[in-house]
């Protein structure tokens, strides 16, 4: 398992460094990062520091927290369909970030947009927990999960629906698509503090996930409380896709595929699925930016496109495979 986390590891460093060199500027690669080491003054440290560090930043942390997130929800549920969305937390942050749009109040400050998602998701939680209760289960959290996207979704649309300005209305649609381009270090300095708290609660969860292979009732006998696992995981993956979808808008199918593309290097332990989606997760997305800026430069291919576009195949041509292995 040793070589499999070195080998995504490697992968992650490399596409990061190469996300780092990639752009319309063209800036070599030693001169990039002499820039980006030295500092210094002038239009090629600025490039680098200000546009191409933020954003390989954003796609090696958002990346990382998605993949992460699917692995802990699908341990969690024990379902390999299961992905961070579904408890609606990305839906509500979407949701406020497209008010502050339609309402003028992205315009008036440059973290404002970011920040309206944040409460977003911030209510988001609230209303999980509001319906799911302390004590329910896992169906519970789904059904809880389900309704709040549903309503974050009709939310959405009746703000489409009433926008009477087209350019916002034109400004939501290319938002809720998701990029990494035009972010500054501002937006990676929002995300990270409570990426990081996400991260580290879902780490704690590890041990509970594997105790819940064998059954809620044997992972109680072993000393797993249900309802603390339970609490530190949406608390964990709302830390992580709230902020996430905050500065990168929707990024779907990330945290659907990559787990599942790794569970059977991983073997059975749920706890060793969440580090390998984490680096897969930032290889997926980082080369899926990557691509973007060189698949029509000039047309402003949106990330969230892309990620669906080659998830969606992926995730059906896994699902085709698993139905014929069934059956032989």
């Amino acid at each position: 398992m040793r070589p499999l986390f070195a080998w995504l590891s490697l992968g992650a460093l490399l596409l990061f460094l190469a996300s780092l060199l990639t752009g319309p500027a063209g800036i070599g690669g030693w001169q990039g990062l002499q820039a980006l080491i030295l500092v210094g003054d002038g239009p090629v440290p600025i490039v680098m520091r200000e546009i191409r560090l933020p954003r390989a930043l954003l796609g090696l942390v958002i990346g990382a927290g998605l993949g992460l997130s699917g692995a802990a929800m699908q341990g969690y549920l024990r379902n390999p369909l299961a992905e961070p969305g579904l408890i609606g937390v990305s839906g509500m942050a979407a949701l406020f970030a497209v008010i502050a749009i339609q309402t003028g109040l992205a315009t008036v400050a440059a973290m404002a947009l970011p920040v309206a998602a944040l409460i977003g998701a911030a209510v988001g939680v609230g209303l999980l927990m509001l319906l799911a209760g302390p004590r329910g289960g896992s169906v519970t959290l789904i059904l809880a999960g389900v309704a709040i996207s549903a309503l974050a979704g009709a939310g959405t649309a009746l703000v489409l629906n009433l926008s009477p300005n087209p350019y916002a209305a034109n400004e939501i649609i290319f938002w809720l698509m998701g990029s990494l381009a035009d972010r500054s270090l501002q937006h990676v300095l929002l995300a990270l503090p409570p990426m990081l708290l996400g991260a580290a609660l879902i780490w704690s969860t590890g041990q509970g996930l594997n105790a819940l292979t064998l059954g809620e009732a044997a992972a109680s006998a072993m000393g797993v409380s249900a309802t603390g696992l339970r609490l530190r995981l949406v608390a964990g993956v709302a830390l992580i896709v709230g902020p996430a979808t905050a500065v990168a808008g929707a990024i779907g199918f990330v945290g659907l595929v990559v787990p599942h593309v790794l569970r059977p290097w991983v073997g059975a332990r749920p706890s060793a699925l969440l580090l390998a989606s984490a680096l897969g997760g930032a290889i997926l997305l980082l080369a899926a930016d990557i691509a973007v800026r060189l698949i029509l430069p000039d047309r402003d291919l949106k990330l969230g496109v892309l990620t669906a576009l080659v998830g969606a195949p992926l995730f059906l041509h896994l699902i085709w495979k698993t139905r014929s292995g069934g059956r032989g």
